[in-house]
């Protein structure tokens, strides 16, 4: 049976055969490079849950676009797994917008990764800035818009 595989488990496959590669396991944003899939699959899950007001879900659409495109700030296709490092940083920041402006509790709610949700996304917030570089970070908030 030929099963074809989604864009998250593909995203999946991708980032962890990479991490378990010697150039994955001495990068520096390893740890974070992971939250990538877990990270898609809860703007996904956001952005069809009804209790999402619609401006929110237009931060993530834009989000989750950004994932699935090939052009963006740090291509994958040039930097291979590395260049989820501004991905990751987006979806942080439009979660991180969701829970200001609706509640916590619905971000949770969809959350399917293995550690606390609120805190992998105070951490990616808070390594963001060193992780791109104040000129790269401030670009990617420049896509969502700052509020």
């Amino acid at each position: 049976m030929n099963k074809k595989i989604d864009f998250y488990q593909k995203l999946r496959i991708k980032i962890k055969t990479w991490l378990e590669s010697d150039k994955g396991k001495q990068n520096k944003w390893a740890e974070y490079l992971m939250f990538a899939p877990d990270l898609f699959h809860l703007l996904c899950k956001l952005s069809l849950d009804p209790e999402v007001p619609t401006k929110e879900k237009a931060k993530l659409a834009t989000a989750i676009a950004y994932f699935i495109s090939p052009v963006d700030l740090l291509p994958e296709a040039f930097t291979g797994p590395v260049g989820y490092v501004d991905d990751i940083a987006l979806a942080a920041y439009v979660l991180n917008s969701i829970i200001n402006n609706t509640g916590e509790e619905i971000v949770v709610k969809h959350w399917a990764g293995d550690r606390d949700v609120l805190n992998v996304i105070q951490q990616i917030l808070k390594v963001a800035d060193e992780m791109l570089g104040s000129g790269l970070w401030r670009k990617v908030k420049r896509i969502i818009g700052n509020n």
